[in-house]
């Protein structure tokens, strides 16, 4: 029977520190190596960190980039490099990886493959294996690709760090990360990371909104963060520091890879009995699979949930009001509301509120359609909420602020003021502005010199008189907040098109300012036509009364005309329509029975 010592063969491995042909010589160490290269062994001691982190693939490897030396022409550089490829091979397909795959893998990981062939050249450099073979003859007959083999089993990895390269990732991110892999197959690690690519990265049109997500997460957050949203903050702020920052997230192969990188334990979930369970639980709450990634990459530690506790901290948005298919929407874009923080702050905002004496509706709309609130802590509302209380905005009308504009809370209380200051330099008391902004909340969030002035200087260039605006910005606040080039000049023109002149409309904005907020072919249109058309008025008569525009044409217009029509009146537009039905009544058809009245006998 064989003994120990005759088992193993002695010889030195090169700990390598860089890939360069210029890398001075590298101190060598003594091991021990198996013969048999049918079974993995322990992990080695010995790692290789590379300089570079860019993948080269093997068909944009010049000659002279081959790791090879000069000095042996005898050898051709290609045929080496094949044989160790061969090698690699190989030696992937002795832990169950297919013909292949495992070609695939060997084709796609050089820098594993040259960090190999730099260790075997090392040792013939300083002709180590011809000392081993003189000393015991066991290496006798050891070709080139024989050693290359020897060399991937010592690295005792089993295959992972290849793999893992050949996915994406540099060499010493798939050296780290396969520390972490150290009890995991490969066929195994393989089918996972196809599985989970396949669902989470592919078919996602989302790409440029993960990373503005993810930097609203980050400036938006100011509760205390629990260990999950900090990995996760972590993860960010790793990537954004990287050339290309979180705009990195938008692509598919660059977000896997850097999801691996930063939680490798998620290669260690059983994809039968962990993933795909959470996969049909986030379907049933109508989470499409190809909208998954979005969740992932923006919360990536949900992945290590149970499901039950999901569906607890789900549970807990039921109890306050909101439906479990919002919910399922949220998670699309805010995933980290399932975390442990968010789930102990939901309570307290919905008390913070109520104290408020803010409706539940107006509260569980502003969750809804902006959940970021939920990161905010109490006492930073509090000083926006009391910044609206100054200006008499509360209860009600607070609540009507949060439904619609919620990310007014968020702002920076000072930023709010300056807008406030602004208004009142046009003109309104505090309490007009609170008005104002009651209405139109996304006014406060504006910004004074870009858009607010800006407005201003177009409402005045169209006509509009100073002494007129703030008549105008009261009775339609909107006028600060609309897109010129898309929304205003384009009624403006319109309205030229139908005969009136620059001075007309000046004067129609001056006095009734909601006329440049309606539909060009809903309203402008279908009320001039049946003005000119039917009503036989000149077009000028809405200079005189603009809010003709304001009345229903069905309900209101049509039926006072026919009235009117049938007892032969004329009347201006503001007559026919200034008027309430008791008003209408009491003008219009008290005069028609006082001309029946009148009138002679036939």
């Amino acid at each position: 029977m064989a003994t120990m010592a005759s088992f193993f063969l002695f010889f030195p491995i090169p700990t390598i520190n860089a890939c360069t042909k210029s890398s001075p010589l590298i101190p060598l160490h003594r091991f021990i190596l198996p013969q048999s290269l049918n079974f993995c062994p322990f992990p080695s001691r010995f790692h290789s960190l590379l300089t570079s982190s860019h993948f080269l693939p093997l068909a944009s490897i010049s000659h002279d980039a081959l790791p090879f030396s000069d000095d042996t022409p005898e050898e051709d550089p290609l045929q080496s490099l094949a044989e160790a490829q061969l090698a690699v091979s190989e030696y992937l397909q002795r832990f169950g990886v297919s013909e292949d795959e495992s070609v695939s893998i060997a084709s796609n990981s050089p820098r594993f493959l040259k960090m190999l062939v730099d260790a075997v050249r090392e040792l013939d450099e300083t002709s180590m294996w011809v000392s081993w073979s003189k000393e015991r003859g066991e290496l006798d007959g050891f070709g080139f690709k024989e050693k290359v083999a020897l060399m991937a089993m010592e690295k005792g990895d089993c295959g992972q760090v290849a793999f893992l390269e050949s996915v994406g990732m540099n060499l010493s991110s798939a050296m780290n990360v396969a520390r972490y892999l150290s009890g995991e197959m490969l066929p195994s690690l393989i089918y996972k990371v196809k599985y989970m690519k396949e669902l989470f990265f592919s078919g996602s049109g989302d790409g440029k909104l993960i990373g503005k997500n993810a930097r609203r997460m980050m400036t938006n957050l100011s509760i205390p963060p629990d260990d999950d949203v900090q990995q996760t903050l972590s993860f960010f702020e790793k990537i954004e520091a990287r050339r290309g920052g979180l705009d990195m997230l938008s692509s598919s192969e660059e977000s896997f890879r850097l999801l691996l990188e930063s939680f490798p334990r998620m290669l260690l979930l059983s994809v039968e009995s962990h993933v795909k369970p959470m996969v049909e639980f986030l379907e049933k709450i109508s989470i499409p699979k190809e909208r998954m990634r979005s969740i992932f990459l923006l919360f990536p530690p949900v992945i290590f949930f149970d499901t039950e506790v999901l569906k607890s901290r789900i549970m807990a948005f039921e109890e306050v009001g909101v439906e479990v298919t919002v919910v399922g929407k949220l998670l699309i874009k805010y995933p980290w509301i399932m975390s442990n923080c968010i789930d102990g702050n939901l309570k307290q905002i919905i008390s913070f509120f109520e104290l408020e004496k803010v409706p539940n509706a107006s509260i569980i709309n502003a969750i809804s359609s902006w959940p970021l609130i939920l990161g905010s802590s109490t006492s930073k509302l509090q000083l926006m909420v009391d910044r609206f209380d100054g200006l008499g905005v509360r209860s009600k009308k607070l609540g009507q602020v949060i439904a619609t504009s919620p990310q007014i809370l968020l702002l920076e209380p000072q930023e709010f003021l300056q807008v406030v200051s602004f208004l009142e330099e046009v003109g309104f008391d505090k309490e007009s502005v609170g008005r104002i902004i009651a209405r139109c909340p996304e006014i406060s969030a504006t910004s004074i010199e870009k858009t607010l002035k800006r407005k201003l200087e177009f409402l005045i260039s169209i006509g509009v008189s100073k002494t007129h605006l703030p008549r105008a910005i009261k009775k339609y606040p909107e006028l600060l907040v609309s897109d010129p080039h898309k929304t205003l000049l384009p009624r403006i023109r319109y309205l030229r098109q139908r005969g009136l002149s620059e001075r007309d409309i000046a004067s129609m904005v001056g006095r009734f300012s909601p006329l440049l907020g309606y539909s060009i072919e809903e309203v402008l249109r279908p009320k001039l036509d049946f003005l000119v058309n039917i009503m036989e008025k000149p077009i000028k008569e809405v200079v005189d009364y603009p809010r003709y525009f304001s009345y229903s044409l069905e309900n209101k217009i049509i039926p006072r005309f026919l009235v009117l029509k049938g007892m032969n009146v004329e009347c201006s537009l503001k007559d026919m329509l200034g008027k309430n039905d008791e008003e209408f009544s009491v003008a219009f058809l008290n005069y028609k029975r006082t001309a029946e009245h009148l009138r002679p006998p036939t």
